[in-house]
């Protein structure tokens, strides 16, 4: 990616079908497996830093697979929708069949226009466009902050991206946010998004949240947001930084409707790997496959697990030698260290046999 996105369409936008939108609330939860080398237990982390109950399931739509039969998406129009009650939006829209008065270009006369508005869309009533004028009036009126950020601006561009019935961005629209942001949903880079807008669920933005993060980064277009990176990227490095980083992921990952108060086993390697992705400690790699190869004895992560393990990676060294059960590690740690001091004792006696039918080898051959 480069430093800033042109104006316009960024390069490398793709126009992408749009999903039909899937009934259960809970559809946003796709996968959250990660697409890092080969043999990682969670396989390929896919699209959008998205949580799931099937780490392994397709993505496309929320459904599955995209839709052969499913419209284009375009950007709705801010200007028009954005600020409506859900009710009045559909009023908005209107019905799809062309009118008598239709131009070849696709729209129409504005006395047809009028005389449709009149007949066909009553919910959309002089006291709901007043109202919609009055708020983008006073989101205008308040002007750029007084760091230069147009407030109006970034009311449009979330309108760009919301979903048709809620008033956040979900799934999709975060799809078409990073497609325009020119980032891979499964990058580091979004997350470190997500926890500059303090976002309170994995793939989706409320309108605060949004409007507050970017406000946060000083950014109002997309162009703003991708000069932001170097910047966002260089302060998650910072000790303090990072630790907020860290401990925003696990409440990240979490499924809030289902109040969970653990991580998934799998959802806890994928968001590991990922949160780690600028410094990656020695030991984190032996940690992740412990986790994998004993799924029986791992249910879940629990939030102290977690926190604790940042202080591991930092307090003890990467032979383990400094590890004392004595101290006031998660019991997990104790079963972890067993674990790779067994390994590495495998390891050495099979390098030692190896060396010994060698030499033997060598011997009867001389």
């Amino acid at each position: 990616m480069t430093d800033g996105c042109p104006a316009g369409r960024p390069q490398g936008y793709v126009e992408t079908p749009r999903p039909a939108r899937a009934e259960a609330s809970g559809a946003c939860r796709r996968r959250l497996t990660w697409r890092g080398g080969g043999g990682s237990p969670a396989g390929d982390m896919g699209q959008c830093v998205t949580k799931c109950k099937n780490p392994t399931s397709s993505l496309g739509s929320k459904s599955g697979d995209k839709e052969s039969g499913s419209k284009s998406h375009h950007k709705k129009n801010s200007s028009s929708t954005c600020g409506l009650s859900h009710k009045d939006e559909a009023g908005a829209l209107g019905g799809s069949s062309k009118a008598p008065g239709e131009l070849s270009n696709g729209t129409k006369a504005a006395a047809d226009v009028a005389l449709e508005t009149a007949a066909v869309v009553p919910a959309l009533t002089r006291d709901a466009r007043k109202e919609e004028q009055q708020y983008l009036g006073s989101v205008a009126a308040a002007g750029a902050d007084g760091d230069g950020i147009s407030l109006l601006r970034i009311e449009r561009l979330f309108c760009s991206y919301k979903d048709e019935r809620d008033d956040a961005i979900l799934e999709e629209g975060m799809e078409r946010f990073c497609n325009d942001l020119c980032v891979d949903p499964a990058e580091f880079r979004v997350l470190v998004i997500a926890w500059k807008f303090q976002a309170a669920t994995m793939c989706k933005f409320t309108r605060k949240e949004f409007v507050d993060g970017c406000k946060a980064i000083q950014a109002d277009s997309l162009e703003g947001i991708c000069s932001r990176f170097p910047c966002m990227l260089l302060e998650a490095r910072g000790e303090e930084s990072f630790k907020d980083l860290y401990r925003f992921t696990f409440q990240f990952g979490l499924d809030a409707d289902e109040g969970q108060r653990s991580l998934q086993r799998d959802i806890a390697i994928a968001l590991w790997r990922l949160v780690f992705t600028q410094d990656t400690p020695a030991i984190l790699e032996r940690w992740l496959d412990f986790l994998a190869e004993n799924p029986s004895g791992v249910r879940g992560i629990s939030r102290d697990t977690w926190n604790m393990f940042l202080n591991f990676t930092q307090a003890i060294g990467p032979d383990l030698s400094n590890y004392s059960e004595d101290e006031a590690w998660p019991s997990l740690f104790d079963t972890f260290v067993e674990w790779e001091m067994e390994r590495r004792k495998r390891e050495e006696e099979e390098a030692a046999a190896t060396e010994e039918e060698a030499r033997r080898a060598r011997r009867r051959g001389g």
